[in-house]
């Protein structure tokens, strides 16, 4: 195992560590835990010579969880606006990667994740805007955006499978936490258990897009 590899590992441990902490309190140690690991992943994307994007989405991921880690509507706003810039390079990341085919190869996954894409975002006038109050203009962006950086990389070549898997999943924990934010109560047990949920969809949605780009 090269010395990048050892660095992603090192934040798939912490990201493990932090599972287990992940309704605790906010505190410094707190947020360490959560930020390190997709941090890690950035340190390696960099040291593998992975695109400088995908370096970069991955930290801009790492400063996304420092700012959800805190509370306030401050923080959430400027966990908000780093995962939208994340999710942005990502999308550059993936119509860059060589050997992508024509828009759309036309097999039945690919149209089924553009089905699934398409039904989330247009659903989301009924489920998630309406309970977003004075949120609403900016999580409807971030919502456009996820889905920008979500068809994009269905464009990727099979041989990035694991990438589209790891976009699908990053989509995924930002739905989940959606509903978490917007439509649960806080404090209840359902969040807690969106909560365990939301983790490990989220780190491990982005480790795989570091490997699926990196080392595929």
């Amino acid at each position: 195992m090269d010395a990048a590899m050892m660095v992603a590992a090192a934040g798939a441990v912490i990201a493990l560590v932090y599972q287990a902490r992940v309704n605790d309190d906010v505190s410094a140690l707190r947020s360490v835990l959560k930020t390190a690991p997709v941090a890690l992943f950035s340190l390696a994307a960099m040291m593998s010579g992975a695109p400088l994007l995908l370096a970069f989405g991955l930290a801009l991921g790492a400063v996304g969880d420092f700012a959800l880690s805190r509370k306030g509507e401050a923080a959430f706003m400027a966990g908000l606006g780093s995962f939208a810039l994340a999710h942005l390079a990502y999308a550059v990341v993936f119509v860059g990667v060589e050997g992508r085919l024509a828009p759309f190869d036309l097999t039945a996954l690919r149209w089924l994740g553009v089905a699934a894409l398409v039904i989330m975002a247009q659903s989301t006038v009924i489920w998630l805007l309406p309970y977003t109050g004075g949120l609403k203009r900016p999580v409807a962006a971030y919502v456009a955006i996820i889905s920008a950086m979500g068809l994009a990389a269905l464009h990727l070549p099979a041989a990035q499978g694991l990438a589209m898997l790891g976009a699908g999943l990053f989509v995924a924990s930002d739905i989940v936490l959606s509903v978490e934010l917007f439509r649960m109560k806080e404090g209840s047990p359902a969040t807690r258990i969106a909560s365990h949920l939301v983790w490990p969809l989220y780190w491990g949605g982005q480790g795989l897009i570091l490997v699926g780009i990196a080392w595929t």
